[in-house]
Parts: C-alpha cells; structure tokens; sequence
C-alpha cells in the first residue's frame, strides 16, 4: 500500500475538521488589507476576514504561496515517509499557485516523486476534487493512480454561485468575462460560474431570491452528484438555499461550509454558491 500525501492551497476552502482527518496538508495564501498581511487559515479566519471586509475601506489583496511554502510540505511528507506527493491547486488561470507548487518540488531534487495537478477550479469545486482524491490515497492507492483519478475528476466539477454586490467585483476588476456586469444597477444580483478555469457571468437575477432558484436549478441540470457543496461568505441566506437543494441527488452528504478569504476577496460579503463533482 502506497502512502501518498495529498497537499492543496486554501482557496479550496476544506472545512478544518475534512482536512485533519484526510491528512491533507493546506499550504496557504497571502490576505493583505492595505500595509497589514495574514496567512489564510493561520492567523485569518473566514468570519475575522469578513469582519475586516466591511470595517476596511481597501480591498483586500491575495497572493501566491511562495514555491518555499509548496517545499516546506513536500518536505514533511517526505519526513512521514509518504511515497509521494500529489499537489492540486486552484486554477493556474486564476492564480499564481500552482507555478509556485511546480517550482517548489524543483528544490526536492527528485528526492521524492512530486505530482501537480491543475484543479482549473476553486473554493469548494477544487475541495470536494480534493477531498475525493484524498479519499482514495486513504485506501493506499498509488500516485499514478490518484494523478489519473484526479484528472478525469476536473471536467466534472462544477461552480455557481450568487453575488449579494457588486462593490469588490467593481474594485478588483479582476474577473474575466463578468466586466459586463460592471456599471449596472446595484439591485441586480449577477450569477457567476466557472469555464474553463476562469470565471464568467452566467445570467443576472432581480432579486435574491430568484437568483438562489437560479443557481440550484443549474446545479440540478449537472445531477445525480457525486458531492455537493453549498459555500458562503457571511451569507443570511444560507438555510434558504439548503431548502432549495434538499432533494439534489448526491451520493455523499451535502458539505455546508465559509467561503474563506482567496475566494471572497475578489466575491464580496454575502456571496453564496453550490459546488459539485457529476457521478
């Protein structure tokens, strides 16, 4: 039986109590709100961020883990006597992590087989794909194995999810096809998905409600669902959209989970979504 350790990046958004018992170690993040810096997860939580989000004028900023970061798992996998490593970062089109989870197995020197995988996902779709590799490397599988298994996953995720405003989507002009959206009428409340590893509009609604219909009704449109995920970023609507999604053929139990700072930097308070890997 193999031991392979499975390391991600905290866009993933894993719930903590998921990531100890699967032993996936998280490399985290860089959140910086104006000259103050934190690490995703460490000394940042969801809730302390989206308190500082609504108590700062700035937008937050993220940043790549360093690939010294990326090294630093490796080399504790390789001190627990793991045969190997498989790395799935979020989308390489999004971010910058996945370079650095590359260049940090370089400083290994082949000491211990690295393998990186792009996810071309984030939040929860790149956590559940994790969760279920990290799943499968439980039962000893080997590396080329779980590198297979996580590659056929990627075309089967999927992400959609509401925005409550449009205020950091206007302030961080960083989201592809969704600059369409900028200059409308705040009331809107613009749908997003994920193509292709960057994110595009994918309808507008008029209100909340309509737009939590919106989105479940394309999370339907992908069942049944091996997993599926509900991720928020301080949302008051997030017993709604369970309701909603209540009758969702998923063969796993629904995760419900903060979406945590690398997402909702860039989403905004109240931004909620469902995440899902098809059977």
């Amino acid at each position: 039986m193999a031991r392979i350790r499975v390391v991600t990046d905290s866009a993933c958004d894993i719930p903590e109590n998921i990531a100890r018992r699967l032993n996936i170690d998280i490399v985290s993040l860089t959140i910086r709100f104006g000259d103050e810096e934190f690490t995703d997860r460490v000394d940042l939580s969801p809730e302390a961020f989206w308190a500082k989000c609504k108590a700062s004028k700035t937008l937050p900023e993220t940043a790549a883990p360093s690939p010294g970061a990326f090294q630093a798992a490796y080399e504790r996998a390789q001190a627990d006597n793991c045969d190997g490593v498989i790395v799935l970062t979020l989308s390489a089109l999004l971010s910058a992590t996945n370079q650095s989870a590359v260049l940090g197995a370089e400083g290994l020197a082949g000491a211990l087989p690295v393998r990186v995988v792009d996810t071309k996902a984030v939040s929860m779709a790149q956590g559940l794909l994790v969760i279920d590799v990290a799943e499968l490397a439980a039962t000893g599988a080997e590396l080329d194995q779980l590198v297979a298994h996580a590659e056929s996953l990627v075309a089967k995720v999927g992400v959609v999810a509401m925005l409550d405003t449009l205020e950091h989507l206007i302030k961080g002009g960083r989201v592809g096809g969704a600059r369409a959206l900028l200059g409308q009428v705040l009331s809107i409340k613009p749908i997003l998905e994920l193509k292709d590893g960057v994110v595009a509009e994918a309808g507008r609604q008029r209100t909340r409600s309509k737009a939590l219909v919106a989105i479940t009704e394309v999370a339907k449109s992908h069942a049944p669902l091996k997993r599926l995920a509900l991720v928020h970023g301080a949302s008051s609507e997030v017993a709604n959209l369970e309701a909603l999604v209540a009758d969702v053929a998923t063969e796993n139990a629904i995760i419900v989970t903060d979406m945590g700072p690398v997402v909702g930097t860039h989403g905004g308070p109240g931004i909620i979504g469902l995440c899902w890997i098809e059977a």
